[in-house]
């Protein structure tokens, strides 16, 4: 219930800020330019694990080719210094102007694996910052929430694709958030209204008593998300035995990115411990965002619950909003590497 009661005190007391969205980042989509193309906000925890940096380097990879629009990016860690990381992603792979929001109340001291938030920091051999950013002032840009009322507002109906990698904190306070000067829809309303469907990376559907790890994290902010996802919009789930089988090992990732140093994602595999049995968990949500359901066997229709220790239990219902991936065979897991490498191999 204190959490609750915090959920609800972050969205009411975030109003006032609401204006103050940095300038150097406020690039408000126009919804009558839209093409067809889909459109996807990423919610990422970035700065722990690594799937998330590849994950991102595949969208920037589709944006390249025309076949999808990154509206926007929400870092669920709590705290500036994840917004570093992605404006470093986003400036480095000509994407700069893309809209960061920051998580401010969201989960407490979660698990990190590996610590790359000084990214930002390393140098050259002339002593040169490696990477440029775009974002003068992080302490300006809006609340995670903030930003997904914005950015869904001004989007289609039933257009939107958010994928989540991460914690769920900045979703849960989007579908708790009240009318504004953004919209007259509530948070449920507006994801009602605008999004076509939650590429959710979470879950364990081969056992009934495994947690799964980012709702572990913070239960009370899982719950909400349950209790406040509207019916009318589909959720397909990436569970965690998905991934498992895909296996970007670290000297793999150095190799592939040959051609130069100056790389973030190169930068984190050559300066911090990497060899943590990363598997690329993440990456499988944007390709089946971007790519269509085609890639993937996905369950049949039904309703996923909550177990209270953060498991996550599936029962078929024809009217059920709930999918999930199922595993793929060896072949379809090298597959998938293959697709992920590929894009990986690219020059700047």
């Amino acid at each position: 219930m204190l959490r609750l009661i915090m959920v609800v005190a972050i969205v009411v007391c975030g109003f006032s800020m609401l204006t103050s969205c940095s300038s150097d980042n406020d690039d408000t989509p126009n919804k009558k330019e839209y093409d067809g193309v889909p459109l996807v906000i990423l919610d990422t925890d970035i700065g722990s694990s690594t799937d998330d940096l590849f994950a991102m380097e595949m969208l920037y990879h589709y944006m390249d080719e025309g076949r999808c629009k990154l509206l926007g990016v929400v870092a669920d860690r709590m705290g500036d210094d994840y917004a570093v990381l992605a404006d470093v992603m986003n400036t480095y792979f000509g994407y700069g102007s893309t809209p960061i929001g920051v998580e401010r109340g969201g989960v407490i001291n979660p698990a990190v694996f590996i610590d790359y938030r000084e990214l930002y920091k390393h140098t050259t051999e002339k002593g040169e910052l490696m990477f440029k950013r775009t974002i003068s002032n992080y302490s300006q840009l809006p609340n995670g929430w903030e930003l997904y009322r914005r950015l869904l507002a001004a989007q289609p109906d039933h257009s939107v694709s958010i994928c989540s990698t991460g914690f769920v904190s900045s979703l849960v306070q989007l579908l708790a958030s009240e009318p504004d000067d953004i919209s007259p829809l509530s948070g449920v309303e507006l994801v009602s209204q605008k999004v076509k469907c939650l590429y959710l990376m979470a879950g364990v559907f081969t056992s009934s008593d495994e947690p799964d790890y980012n709702f572990l994290q913070d239960p009370t902010y899982a719950k909400l998300l349950f209790e406040l996802w509207p019916r009318s919009v589909d959720v397909v789930f990436s569970p965690m035995e998905v991934g498992n089988e895909i296996e970007y090992k670290p000297e793999t990732v150095i190799s592939d990115i040959s051609w130069t140093d100056i790389h973030p994602i190169k930068q984190v595999y050559m300066k911090y411990d990497c060899d943590t049995g990363q598997r690329m968990w993440d990456p499988m949500v944007v390709i089946q965002a971007v790519e269509g359901d085609e890639l993937f066997t996905l369950s049949e229709r039904g309703i996923v619950t909550l177990t209270p220790n953060a498991g996550t239990i599936f029962t078929p219902s024809a009217t059920g909003n709930h999918r999930y991936q199922k595993p793929g065979t060896q072949a379809w897991c090298q597959a998938m590497l293959e697709k992920i490498r590929k894009s990986l191999r690219r020059k700047r």
